[in-house]
């Protein structure tokens, strides 16, 4: 089976798909410049334009949690998801916290804080509102034992690791503070995870296509 990840390196969804198929460690190729676009022909492939997506045997899969879906279907025997149902869904259900009611609302403020653009301030303070609404909801169901789902490492601490020190610095560049100020483990949970070899070669080589980029 021919699988590759079409993507770019910066990219948090990207690398969260990557982190998956390296913990899991399904051969793979990678198209890294990949970014998304409408233009026709590559609406072809993604549909909305977004990346990552993956082909497998010319197959085309979209949306990064999708893709992980598909990865845990087809390669189970190195699990990132629990084997019960319930603790199954405890797992989707931190993905969603963080991307959905986290990484998705600090996106709003990206263009200003990351990007030299302009944001009003009262979407500044919708995203401040609703971050905080997010951040007690992932404060309630991370538990960090060691990993933030229980013992073992899940496809959660994937989407964590990409996405929580972006949500971190957007809040100190646009609140002037670190919004995990009051969950103290993270900082000591996201260097533990780092630790680990896929982990720390996504971290390497998303720094090294940052300074490549910014070089341009």
């Amino acid at each position: 089976m021919a699988i590759k990840l079409c993507g770019f390196r910066v990219s948090n969804y990207h690398n969260k798909v990557r982190l998956a198929l390296l913990e899991k460690g399904i051969a793979h190729e990678e198209d890294d410049t990949c970014k998304p676009s409408q233009k026709d022909e590559f609406v072809e492939r993604s549909p909305v334009g977004k990346v990552p997506f993956l082909t497998v045997d010319g197959a085309v899969i979209t949306e990064s949690q999708v893709i992980c879906e598909y990865l845990e279907d087809a390669y189970p025997q190195k699990p990132l998801y629990p084997a019960d149902p319930v603790a199954r869904a405890k797992v989707r259900e931190l993905i969603d916290y963080i991307e959905l009611h986290m990484e998705l609302v600090a996106r709003r403020i990206y263009p200003e804080v990351f990007f030299g653009g302009q944001v009003s301030d009262e979407t500044k303070k919708e995203v401040e509102r609703d971050l905080a609404k997010g951040l007690r909801a992932f404060a309630r169901v991370a538990r960090f034992d060691p990993y933030i789902a229980g013992k073992e490492l899940t496809l959660a601490d994937c989407s964590a690791f990409v996405n929580l020190p972006l949500i971190s610095m957007a809040g100190k560049l646009a609140f002037g503070r670190d919004m995990f100020e009051h969950l103290p483990q993270v900082k000591p949970y996201l260097k533990m995870l780092g630790e680990r070899p896929a982990f720390a070669q996504v971290s390497a080589d998303r720094k090294a296509a940052t300074e490549a980029a910014t070089r341009k």
